[in-house]
């Protein structure tokens, strides 16, 4: 699908110029996930840009591309596929401005999805369970949130962005026995870029997931505003 004319920035030149600038970030030598740079280098991040994190008129667009992403992916045949949402946003967000608003798009992607598709039963609804997932399209996702002033350097990109992963694609990597070397490398990669670990790193299962999603460093009281609908 391609995207709408009123989601995307003015020109294809625009388009191109954000969807670039996010390889180029990815494909950085210092920058640490493993994963990223596999689908990457594998020609399988897939990116489209949209025009205000902030804003809910193209949710709906967006969602349908997320759909379409998940029924589109077997992670059977095709490892290390994510798909891209870039936001081109004129204002400066603090992270906590950020986190509100991600967890604002992502709740109404939901809502949108709901009125087709059901929950992955592979996956938890319960944003405080450490086996939450966000369905989308009937398949759990891990996200990943970047932005100009993420703590983190490995997640801040000039643009705010969500990075859709599917969650079955670390379960398979768990079940073939990578893993825990792939988590383990993208944390001493990212110790070498910041000088100390991420602090919201926490293991499948051990820990909050959805407290990972923002970037932003949260305590043991912080709720996730996502509910299930």
């Amino acid at each position: 699908m391609q995207p709408h004319s009123d989601i995307i920035a003015t020109t294809s030149a625009d388009r191109d110029q954000i969807a670039d600038e996010l390889r180029t970030f990815v494909a950085a030598p210092d920058f640490p996930c493993v994963g990223a740079k596999a689908a990457l280098r594998r020609h399988q991040l897939e990116i489209l840009v949209a025009s205000d994190i902030r804003r809910n008129a193209y949710d709906r667009l967006v969602t349908h591309r997320l759909q379409e992403f998940a029924i589109g992916h077997d992670i059977d045949q095709t490892m290390f596929v994510s798909q891209a949402i870039v936001y081109r946003n004129d204002a400066d967000l603090t992270e906590c401005q950020f986190e509100t608003f991600l967890w604002q798009r992502l709740s109404a992607f939901h809502a949108i999805d709901a009125e087709t598709y059901r929950w992955d039963p592979s996956v938890d609804s319960d944003p405080d369970s450490p086996h939450f997932s966000l369905s989308i399209g009937g398949k759990g996702f891990f996200v990943v949130g970047l932005h100009p002033n993420a703590a983190r350097l490995a997640r801040r990109f000039r643009y705010p962005t969500l990075i859709f992963n599917l969650h079955a694609q670390f379960e398979r990597l768990r079940e073939e026995g990578r893993y825990d070397k792939i988590r383990e490398t993208t944390i001493a990669r990212d110790v070498a870029l910041q000088g100390t670990p991420n602090p919201m790193l926490a293991r499948h299962g051990s820990g909050p997931v959805a407290a990972q999603f923002s970037g932003r460093r949260v305590g043991k009281a912080w709720k996730c505003p996502f509910r299930h609908a």
